[in-house]
């Protein structure tokens, strides 16, 4: 029987009030694991409420005392990886051992750098014009932060935001995806069980886009954090007026083959990033612009290296591609294959959905040459594990059909020209661009985003950057003269 999952609220369990009620089943299995119900208005109160209060003297805290709540819940994610790990699996869909266990590992690493970061939060003493002045700046908190986060990495992203909020000064409330609200509640019991976080600091409550629009537009939140598709992040920035916001949406990053790239690695790694969970990763694979003249060459190599990967249960070890999350997602790699298919387009692997599982949500893992621009997967963010060839003629073909999108997060260029690198690097319009390696590798401390002038959103996510978007530089200027 399902678990009628309750809002966390101030540091207790409320049952929720609301009537609108949504069934969340297993990816894996189809199996019904949740009921999560809309949180209504008298919740969104309660939460701002309590996040407000607590904020007060969260802020006034230590930066020592903030860093070590941040350990200690590390600590709590290291302690029941096991346990956090089997859930995520069961309602996301990852393959346990290669994603589901890492993922977990990674969100308390990225608690372990908030707790360190906040402590050599420095900032600078300006020269004054006068000399009896003196002028310093420093940092504070911006106060109740409202994270909506989405389902592919339901508790990396909630660290991603969650982990510098609280490190400097900030409380919470999150609104996980209405796919994936089970593996938040479970997060909210160790928080309650296994650490001294000061009730109201992080508060959870669920429901749909109506939900997350409550919050961003309640007057005690005072700043935005999201992650998700462009097109809400859209909606969000609108609503949030002045607000200061961190928006990251959407992707369709190329990765872009030289003729002089070591072909091999550049196969092993553009699949990786295609099909690594099970390609609903904003900087996955999203197109493959791979010069003509070693066009057959690496197409080959690639669809050699994409036969290695095995579509299964992702509770069985040698799994290395799960179900994708949820229909609508599944239904749109569907529709971009397809539509690619009617343009001209070959498929060399997979291309559909495999019958032989508890859901229609297996995927196979897909390869497909002369995608054409003018085809969805060119034009939009796919979401699905996918590899899909687009020839270019030259490097300069390549840069024009790369920036031919409205997204840009992230690209990757395989070449062994460091002058040809740096020609790609000034010239790609995405946020962040990999060099030599596939276009899913990102270190957690580092700042990723989306390029100014595309559709990807503002701000960035990773280690310190983060936290200065989650807090306001404050000067004063002190007159010494009396």
């Amino acid at each position: 029987m399902a678990e009628l999952l309750k809002n966390y609220i101030n540091g207790s369990f409320e049952k929720p009030k609301g009537s609108n009620v949504q069934v969340i089943k297993s990816p894996v299995s189809g199996e019904e694991l949740y009921k999560a119900t809309d949180a209504i208005d008298e919740e969104v109160d309660a939460a701002a409420n309590a996040a407000s209060k607590a904020q007060k003297s969260w802020r006034d805290k230590t930066a020592w005392e903030r860093a070590d709540i941040c350990h200690q819940i590390a600590d709590a994610f290291e302690k029941n990886k096991e346990k956090l790990g089997k859930a995520l699996t069961k309602e996301q869909g990852k393959p346990y051992e290669s994603e589901a266990i890492p993922g977990i590992e990674e969100t308390a690493e990225n608690f372990r750098i908030a707790a360190e970061d906040v402590k050599r939060q420095e900032t600078a003493i300006i020269p004054s014009m006068d000399k009896n002045k003196r002028i310093f700046t420093f940092r504070e908190p911006h106060g109740v932060y409202a994270c909506i986060i989405p389902w592919n990495f339901p508790t990396l992203m909630l660290s991603e935001f969650m982990a510098p909020a609280i490190a400097a000064g900030n409380t919470v409330i999150f609104k996980p995806s209405e796919w994936t609200p089970g593996i938040l509640s479970l997060i909210a019991e160790l928080f309650d069980q296994e650490t001294d976080l000061p009730n109201g600091v992080f508060n959870l409550l669920y429901g749909a886009g109506d939900v997350g629009q409550k919050l961003v537009e309640h007057p005690q939140v005072e700043g935005i954090g999201f992650i998700g598709h462009y097109k809400t992040a859209d909606i969000i920035s609108r609503h949030a007026g002045v607000k200061p916001t961190i928006l990251e949406a959407s992707g369709n990053g190329p990765t872009i083959i030289c003729e002089d790239a070591d072909l091999e690695k550049a196969a092993k790694e553009v699949v990786e990033a295609g099909f690594y969970c099970a390609g609903q990763v904003c900087c996955s694979t999203a197109r493959v612009i791979v010069n003509e003249k070693i066009h057959d060459e690496f197409s080959a190599k690639v669809v050699k290296e994409a036969e290695k990967w095995k579509l299964g249960d992702p509770n069985d070890p040698e799994t290395t591609v799960g179900p994708m999350n949820n229909e609508p997602t599944a239904q749109k790699m569907q529709n971009h294959v397809e539509d690619a298919v009617k343009k001209g387009a070959k498929v060399l692997v997979g291309g559909k959905r495999d019958e032989n599982y508890p859901t229609d949500l297996y995927f196979q893992p897909t390869v497909i040459d002369n995608v054409g621009t003018d085809t969805l997967i060119h034009q939009h963010e796919t979401f699905g594990p996918i590899v899909p060839f687009i020839s270019a003629k030259d490097d300069e073909e390549a840069i024009k059909i790369a920036n031919d999108s409205y997204l840009g997060l992230q690209s990757a260029v395989y070449t062994k020209d460091s002058s040809r690198a740096f020609k790609f690097m000034n010239s790609l319009k995405t946020g962040n661009i990999v060099i030599n390696e596939n276009s899913n590798y990102w270190e957690p401390h580092c700042p990723f985003g989306g390029a100014a002038g595309t559709s990807t959103g503002k701000g960035r996510i990773g280690g310190r950057y983060t936290m200065l978007d989650m807090t306001e530089l404050r000067t004063v200027t002190w007159d010494f003269s009396e």
